[in-house]
């Protein structure tokens, strides 16, 4: 159960419910923006905003909101600082959060509703946060977040849905292990293979979608040049993995890996600067790809490759 769903579900129990939610983060901090939580009347909570004494203490205050049954929106700018003179968290890891404290009323489940409808459909949307309610609207934002505040209000806009979109080429054992770790991160999980009845790729069902092919050098119809996309090709082997480059060479993604060998990797390259073919992440291809851990099972090599993604994720995010 998610935050959105565990307040509709309090809802109809006839609980209050306090939505503590993370509208603006920077630096080195537990919460990122976008990261919410609810707190219910009865004791029961859902999500973080980042743990630690930062999260406890806005419990507590969610609390004692809900124990005085006084709904007031409030918003907290909380240092991570420990030299801070005001607005202090109580943690010193040099970030700094913007917190809303918005207590949910019965005009608000509605839009919430809808919400999970629009995730369950794997639609995008946007999540609308202000003085007036929470609001859904279909429309789809130019930016994952935005907020802003005055003395007369606030703003928070966020892209609901899924923000990233993890391409794995080949249906193997490896692609299993891989779904199986990203299916519960902010991935939309594709998987890839040109074999009909392949087991591996029947007993997936952590990937959102599965693609059978005809062939493997129509893989550039399915996979477009947009921000947000992550290429892992690990197919059964060179001959395919060459098809599947050859046919993304031109276009550029946040993440490009291939699985294989330093020997067999090594070959490719020098088949490409012999051919003089022009890879347009050549210089940000990972290959191999995954973090150096002498990995050897499927799940030790989904890990390896796990690690690298979302380096390479979080690299950007604090690049922004």
């Amino acid at each position: 159960m998610n935050t959105w769903q565990f307040i509709v579900e309090e809802n109809k129990c006839g609980n209050n419910v306090v939505l503590l939610y993370v509208v603006q983060s920077a630096g080195s901090s537990p919460g990122r923006q976008g990261f919410k939580m609810a707190v219910s009347n009865n004791g029961k909570m859902c999500g973080s905003i980042g743990g630690g004494i930062m999260e406890h203490k806005f419990v507590e205050m969610a609390k004692e909101e809900l124990k005085s049954g006084i709904e007031k929106i409030s918003i907290h700018r909380q240092l991570h600082h420990k030299d801070a003179v005001n607005n202090k968290s109580g943690m010193i890891c040099s970030g700094e959060q913007t917190l809303l404290i918005y207590p949910v009323n019965s005009n608000d489940i509605e839009p919430i509703e809808s919400l999970i409808r629009a995730e369950a459909l794997y639609k995008n949307g946007t999540l609308k946060i202000s003085n007036e309610g929470i609001h859904y609207l279909d429309d789809i934002p130019a930016n994952d977040f935005h907020f802003n505040s005055s003395e007369t209000g606030f703003t928070y806009l966020e892209k609901t849905g899924y923000k990233l979109h993890l391409h794995i080429i080949g249906g193997g054992h490896c692609a299993l292990a891989l779904s199986r770790l990203f299916s519960g991160m902010d991935f939309f999980i594709t998987v890839y293979d040109d074999r009909k009845g392949l087991n591996t790729l029947e007993q997936n069902g952590y990937a959102h979608k599965i693609v059978l092919l005809k062939s493997y050098e129509e893989i550039s119809e399915h996979i477009p040049e947009v921000p947000g996309n992550y290429v892992v090709i690990m197919t059964f082997g060179y001959r395919t993995d060459d098809t599947v480059i050859r046919a993304l060479a031109h276009r550029k993604f946040e993440y490009f890996g291939v699985l294989g060998s330093v020997n067999k990797i090594g070959q490719m390259k020098r088949e490409y600067e012999k051919e003089k073919l022009h890879i347009a992440m050549q210089d940000k291809m990972f290959a191999p790809a995954g973090i150096p851990i002498h990995s050897q099972s499927p799940k030790e090599i989904a890990i390896s490759i796990a690690a690298q993604i979302i380096s390479v994720k979080n690299s950007k995010a604090t690049e922004k």
